[in-house]
């Protein structure tokens, strides 16, 4: 060994730590981004080729066959169908969707469809509702009458868990009326309301100016003083209440008449007397077809079997008419979202009356 060889240390090699491996860039948001991209061209691609049929002079707005499309309840392999054609919630004019159609105008294309198909032998009309306003509901009154003379075919209405004031006017011109015994029904008569706050503004300090052209133009102002009303103005508005209402009862009268008619003496005639029980008051089921409101007591299931003895075929698959999926609702619906209001939800819609207008209304959803 060499003395002078310089010393030799044992030492343990460095270990070298690879470095960490890099987290994979997620690609969802990319996934995301092209998927909106995509959908977005479609709705603009396909607004273009609505504006461009607009200029080339086809109408854009859709046909009442080509907004609804038949959507099968039932299947029964028959060649014959009964369309069913509801009626919820309270009966309005007030435009509910982008296309500007309401419920008078969806009844009334649902209608018409049913009207051309060859295969439609009846309709059924499925009542849920209060009621609703004057003249809507004798819009869809009057469809209904003119249906089922223009095309012979019968409707069939049946009273659900609510048809009450405006929601039996509807179905008093059809041809059959069926209704479970605990339906709600009657309440045939006629409301407008007001608030008068003139007390409200006392209190705080506040007095209204008005300037009118004629002595009633302010008729149903709630500003005034209740000893500042012109006495003659309830008489006008009662002469006005009392004239509608002699219209509903008219409705029921030759309604139930003809449908008695139509029937060939079958059915539930109206009680001598009846106008009595159409004083307001809501009836069941049973009260109505006791006092001849309604021809018969059952369920959905009797107004189907009804409609098939009326049209005379032996079965029939159920039918309705619904609006198909659009990108423009879901375009719509983002659109509206930024002035979205908080809705509390009570289990059923509250009327939302307006001052002066006319309703066939039941006053059991007015408490």
């Amino acid at each position: 060994m060499d003395n002078n060889a310089p010393p030799v240390y044992a030492t343990t090699p460095p270990v070298i730590t690879p470095p960490p491996p890099q987290p994979r860039k997620s690609r969802g948001w990319m996934i995301l981004a092209l998927t909106l991209a995509a959908v977005l061209l479609v709705f603009v691609a396909g607004q273009f080729m609505q504006a461009v049929s607009g200029i080339a002079g086809v109408n854009p707005m859709p046909s009442a066959s080509t907004y609804l499309e038949e959507l099968t309840l039932e299947n029964n392999h028959s060649e014959h169908k009964i369309a069913v054609v509801p009626v919820e919630g309270i009966i309005s004019s007030q435009i509910w969707d982008r296309g500007g159609r309401n419920m008078v105008d969806s009844i009334a294309h649902q209608l018409k469809i049913a009207g051309r198909d060859r295969s439609v032998k009846a309709v059924i009309l499925k009542v849920d509702s209060p009621g609703g306003e004057v003249m809507a509901s004798d819009d869809i009154s009057r469809a209904i009458s003119e249906f089922q003379k223009k095309h012979g075919k019968p409707v069939i209405a049946f009273l659900s868990g609510l048809a009450a004031s405006g929601g039996y006017y509807v179905a008093v011109p059809c041809q059959w009326i069926v209704a479970n015994e605990l339906t709600i029904t009657g309440s045939i008569g006629v409301i407008m309301h007001s608030f008068n706050y003139r007390g409200l503004m006392d209190k705080v300090g506040v007095y209204p100016q008005v300037f009118k052209s004629g002595r009633f133009k302010d008729m149903l102002s709630g500003s005034r003083k209740p000893e500042d009303i012109d006495p003659k103005e309830a008489e006008m508005i009662q002469a006005m209440i009392e004239e509608t209402y002699d219209r509903f009862k008219t409705v029921v009268r030759e309604g139930r008449q003809r449908a008695l008619s139509k029937n060939k003496g079958d059915g539930k005639p109206l009680v001598e007397g009846w106008e009595q029980y159409a004083d307001g008051r809501v009836l069941t089921g049973r009260q109505a077809f006791e006092y001849g409101f309604v021809d018969e007591k059952g369920q959905f299931e009797t107004a189907v079997a009804r409609a098939k003895k009326i049209a005379n075929i032996p079965d029939a698959n159920l039918v309705r008419y619904k609006e198909p999926f659009s990108l423009s609702r879901i375009f719509g619906f983002l659109g509206k979202s930024a002035n979205a209001t908080l809705k509390l939800d009570l289990g059923m819609d509250l009327p939302r009356l307006q001052i002066g207008r006319l309703y066939f209304l039941s006053s059991t959803v007015l408490h």
